[in-house]
Parts: structure tokens; C-alpha cells; sequence
């Protein structure tokens, strides 16, 4: 769920089957185990295919060379070969782009974690709040138009995973993902994950923490994250 959604475009725009599942691989096993499912991926750039029950980074080169190798099979003595950063390019040209982020938060004091996460859940309950916070924060970012705590009930066992991410869905298809991760004795992670979806191409080169500069003013004023954490930067940026 937390990784970016551009495969969701895609998969909807080619009619092919896909499933959002919670962080962690065992979900994607439950499908390839039942046959419902070929190819995976997650937000840590972690890829593979049924032929394993966990990543494969060897699988996801040969991946990218048959791709190269596909779109060149025309060209082999041309000029100039069609490279990744072309088919990314074209990609953007017919999906959009999906500028994306994480920032991650580490050893927080879990009780602020706690209740970081307990106010967004309540916050949740009045999208006219939710969308007062978003434009007296950024007047150029698009209305919030679902929020939810991510749940997810697995269509093999039945099994229902609950509270997965607390996500706010932007009217542009730009998202907010807030997850805890451990409240270890060190303290706790917060995770937040933000996705900025545009489709003009003439603004699809930009670069990405500037496209997603006005996003993550929203994200840190809609949580309170100085407020909670006494965090003025995460710990980490990827």
C-alpha cells in the first residue's frame, strides 16, 4: 500500500488484475501461492516473481535488460539505443508521473508516536477540517478526498489485517501515508510517505523534492509533527 500508486495507473489503464496489500512479504506469497498473482514490488524498491517467495534483486535487472532488449530489438544498429531513462520518459508522457518520498522519523518517544497517530485517525472524521488544515497550509494543493485507515482482508485466507496506515487521498490522485513502525525500547518510527501525481507533461521533469515541496508543508502542518515529535526533520529522506 505505502508504495507508489503509478502501477495502480497502470494496471487499471491495461485492464490487469492487481492487489494493494499490506507492508510485508508474506502477502504477496498468500497470492502467487493460489495463483492469483505473478509480479510484486514494494516501496524499498524490493521486486520478484513467483518463481521465489521473497525479493530477488538478480530477477530485477534481468527484468529491466529484456525490457531494453525488447525495446531495441528494432534498433540494434541504430545510432543511439533506447536507454531506462527513455522508457521512464515515455512512461510519464502516457501515465503522469508520481513524484514520491519517505521521510522517516526514528526513535521517536512512542507515546508521542501513539498519539501522533491517534489524532490523524481522529482528524480523519471531518474531511472539511482535514481540508481547512490543507489549504491554510498551501492554497495550490488539491482537496482531500478520503481518508481511511488501511485495511486489508486477504481474498485466500479471509484473514483481515487491520490499522496498515493512516492514508489521506488527494482530488489529483496525490496521496499522504502515515504508518508506525516498532515501539521498541529505543522508541518508535513514523513513517511518512508522500506522492505527488501529475499528469501535465510539461511538468513532469521537475525535480522531485521541489514538486513535492508544497505536499510535505501540508503533510507536517495536517500531523503536527513538530508539535507531537519535537521533530523540526526526519532522520532519514529516500
Amino acid at each position: 500500500m505505502p508504495t507508489s500508486a503509478a502501477l495502480d495507473v497502470v494496471a487499471k489503464n491495461l485492464n490487469l488484475k492487481f492487489f494493494e496489500v499490506p507492508t510485508g512479504w508474506k502477502f504477496f506469497g498468500n497470492l502467487m501461492d493460489a495463483g492469483l498473482c505473478s509480479i510484486c514490488g514494494e516501496e524499498s524498491f524490493g521486486t520478484g516473481s513467483d518463481h521465489i517467495r521473497e525479493k530477488d534483486g538478480i530477477w530485477a535487472v534481468l527484468a529491466w535488460l529484456s525490457i531494453l532488449a525488447f525495446k531495441n530489438k528494432e534498433n540494434l544498429n541504430g545510432d543511439k539505443l533506447v536507454t531506462v531513462e527513455d522508457i521512464v520518459r515515455q512512461h510519464w508522457a502516457i501515465y503522469g508521473r508520481h513524484y514520491y518520498t519517505r521521510y522517516d522519523y526514528e526513535n521517536v518517544d512512542a507515546g508521542a508516536a501513539k498519539d501522533l497517530m491517534a489524532y490523524l485517525v481522529k482528524l480523519q472524521s471531518s474531511l472539511d477540517e482535514i481540508n481547512s488544515i490543507v489549504k491554510g497550509a498551501r492554497s495550490d494543493v488539491s482537496n482531500v478526498v478520503n481518508a481511511d485507515e488501511f485495511e486489508y482482508k486477504d481474498p485466500v485466507d479471509g484473514s483481515v489485517s487491520k490499522h496498515q496506515g493512516i492514508r489521506f487521498l488527494f482530488e489529483d490522485g496525490s496521496r499522504l501515508v502515515f504508518r508506525l513502525s516498532g515501539t521498541g525500547s529505543e522508541g518508535a518510527t513514523i513513517r511518512l510517505y508522500i506522492e505527488q501525481y501529475e499528469k501535465d507533461s510539461s511538468k513532469t521533469g521537475r525535480d522531485s523534492q521541489e514538486a513535492l515541496a508544497p505536499l510535505v508543508e501540508v503533510a507536517l502542518k495536517l500531523s503536527k509533527m513538530l508539535e507531537f515529535t519535537g521533530r523540526s526533520a526526519p532522520t532519514v529522506i529516500t
